[in-house]
């Protein structure tokens, strides 16, 4: 019964699903590679949604909540939260990367990297400024932001449109109830897409392995095993300290989101599993108001398997370049991180552009060291997404643990006894 159980379960069928993908993308590349629209259609079938989940989620938080009352203070705390756990990302990608060493002795010129595959990052890369970060929260219309699925303009928003609902008191409370109303039916939706998630795992997996190769991992499989062993030090450790400080289990937090994580993991993308996780947070106890705040705005700054991957990925470029970095050098390269990995989105492929901007930003590490990383970027890109899920779902709990708008009862149903 057990084994029927795991084979109809949503997690054990994405397994499955991405061990299939791993052998047709490793026997059959050809049609590993034809497989890629099954992984971008179940992308987009999320995406689809993402915008008009957040919206609903947070406009009925903050009316319910009682508008800016408390907002503020939580909002402060979350920056505050996200600052202090993304540098603690960046510090343990940092000593992992220089004691292990993993471009140490590859000697690589970079003049003689081939550089066409990356010049669209690191165009895009280098076109990014703090200034043109904080425009771009602002959207140039609501519609612009759902139709382009951005998150953080999507998100302001709702905040602002949250607030204004909240103001008009009970002239407003038809469009709350409506708002929730129409909140059900897309959380309803949200589980219909998920059942064609072992679909989209498939697809993705065999398209990399298909497009890429075992022999690719073979080549980097030092930064590779690296960048996996400092996510699990920095999900047991920092995760594991903060949740154990916040008074749940991380083990039991991770056993209880297990289907968003495979999810993330075969997609190699976290913004995937952003509805199902802000459904199961509340689910969990945490009041609607934070997962409406804390979750979106997370997947912008709280990216904690990115920032891990961007500390270890420009380090280990500037070892296989031979750049030197002492540690002054680092210093101002954690300070430009901390900068830089608040522009990653929760999406895959973006980490390489806040790669380049980054790289570009030290005018030290040569860009074209991003050539090096390119090939591998996606057998990392699953530690990310799970790290990131894993982190952001955390920052939920604990900010609102913090802000007395935790159900106990709920977290401990949800979690099992013992927390």
């Amino acid at each position: 019964m057990r084994l029927r159980g795991f084979f109809t379960s949503i997690y054990g069928q994405v397994l499955v699903a991405t061990l299939i993908g791993v052998a047709v993308g490793h026997w059959f590349p050809l049609a590993g590679t034809a497989m890629k629209p099954l992984g971008d259609a179940f992308i987009k079938l999320v995406r689809m949604i993402v915008g008009p989940i957040i919206f609903c989620t947070v406009v009925a938080g903050i009316a319910g909540a009682g508008g800016l009352k408390g907002l503020g203070r939580t909002g402060l705390v979350t920056l505050i939260y996200f600052e202090l756990v993304t540098t603690a990302a960046l510090l343990i990608g940092l000593v992992v990367v220089n004691v292990i060493q993993p471009g140490a002795g590859m000697n690589v010129d970079p003049t003689s990297l081939d550089t066409t595959a990356v010049n669209q990052y690191v165009t895009a890369g280098r076109a990014q400024t703090i200034a043109d970060t904080l425009l771009s929260i602002i959207p140039s219309s609501p519609v612009d932001a759902f139709a382009r699925t951005d998150i953080l303009q999507v998100l302001f928003f709702s905040v602002l449109f949250g607030v204004a609902l909240s103001a008009l008191g009970e002239k407003g409370r038809p469009v709350t109830d409506g708002i929730e109303r129409i909140a059900q039916v897309i959380f309803r939706i949200v589980g219909i897409i998920m059942h064609v998630a072992p679909l989209g795992a498939f697809g993705a997996m065999a398209f990399t392995i298909g497009s890429f190769g075992v022999r690719t991992l073979a080549q980097l499989g030092a930064l590779i095993a690296s960048f996996w062993l400092t996510c699990i030090l920095f999900v047991v450790l920092a995760l594991g300290l903060v949740a154990r400080l916040a008074g749940f289990s991380l083990w039991r937090f991770v056993r209880y989101i297990r289907e968003e994580l495979f999810v993330a993991f075969g997609t190699s993308s976290s913004e995937t599993v952003l509805p199902r996780l802000m459904s199961r947070l509340e689910e969990a106890g945490v009041d609607r108001s934070i997962v409406g705040l804390v979750v979106p705005a997370g997947y912008s700054f709280n990216l904690d398997g990115t920032a891990v991957y961007l500390s270890m990925a420009t380090v280990f470029i500037a070892q296989a370049t031979n750049t030197p970095l002492d540690v002054r050098h680092q210093i101002g390269l954690l300070a430009i991180l901390l900068l830089t990995s608040k522009g990653a989105a929760g999406v895959a492929g973006a980490a390489l552009v806040v790669l380049a901007g980054t790289l570009a930003a030290t005018n030290q590490i040569p860009v074209a060291g991003v050539a090096l990383v390119l090939g591998i970027h996606r057998f990392m890109g699953e530690g990310m997404a799970v790290t990131n899920t894993i982190g952001n779902g955390v920052a939920a709990i604990v900010i609102a643990r913090w802000s007395r708008k935790l159900d106990d009862a709920r977290l401990k149903k949800a979690l099992g006894s013992g927390l």
